[in-house]
């Protein structure tokens, strides 16, 4: 789930009815409540749904995508770092690719930097990608950046010195040649 430059109406805490700070259990709990409430059987057998019964079926979607990121403990850390920086108002100075980064190895970690227009750099290494759930793959000197179907597509980076932040935007299609970045 990519959030944008808008603001997020109903985040999927809101959706579970659980606060941001919420156990798995009571993740859990709130989630087995909500489809409780929302599920397709409990709309009306009739050949025209009514408005509220398609509120309903899109509910039940809605609560669906919040059980399947809250409950990955990977899926749901991308999640609440993407909705900190919507929260404290990170608006994204640009989006860049793997095809903008450099890329060092360092032999156990590959480390990815872009240029900010303070001198700095906005910074990530693959073992953070990895803990995020994105996997950053070597393949001689071809990289590329590999993310679940359930995960955001983009990685918000702040700068080490500024309040600058760059989105990462993670796309499967997209491999680096090594040469000129290693």
């Amino acid at each position: 789930m990519i959030f944008g430059e808008r603001a997020i109406e109903e985040t999927h805490y809101d959706i579970l009815s659980v606060r941001v700070d919420a156990s798995y259990e009571e993740i859990r709990t709130g989630y087995r409540s909500a489809i409780l409430n929302y599920h397709p059987d409990k709309l009306q057998n009739t050949s025209e749904l009514s408005d509220h019964d398609h509120e309903s079926g899109d509910r039940f979607l809605k609560v669906q995508k919040a059980w399947e990121i809250l409950s990955n403990s990977r899926s749901r850390a991308v999640y609440d770092s993407e909705l900190r920086a919507l929260r404290q108002g990170m608006i994204a100075a640009e989006d860049v690719s793997l095809e903008d980064m450099m890329i060092e190895d360092n032999g156990e970690v590959l480390d990815l930097f872009y240029k900010c227009r303070c001198g700095d750099c906005f910074s990530i290494d693959s073992m953070e990608l990895d803990d995020m759930g994105y996997t950053l793959l070597k393949n001689g000197n071809k990289i590329s950046l590999q993310s679940p179907d359930t995960l955001p597509a983009s990685v918000i980076l702040p700068c080490g010195s500024c309040s600058l932040h760059v989105r990462l935007l993670v796309n499967a299609d997209i491999e680096v040649t090594a040469d000129g970045h290693l």
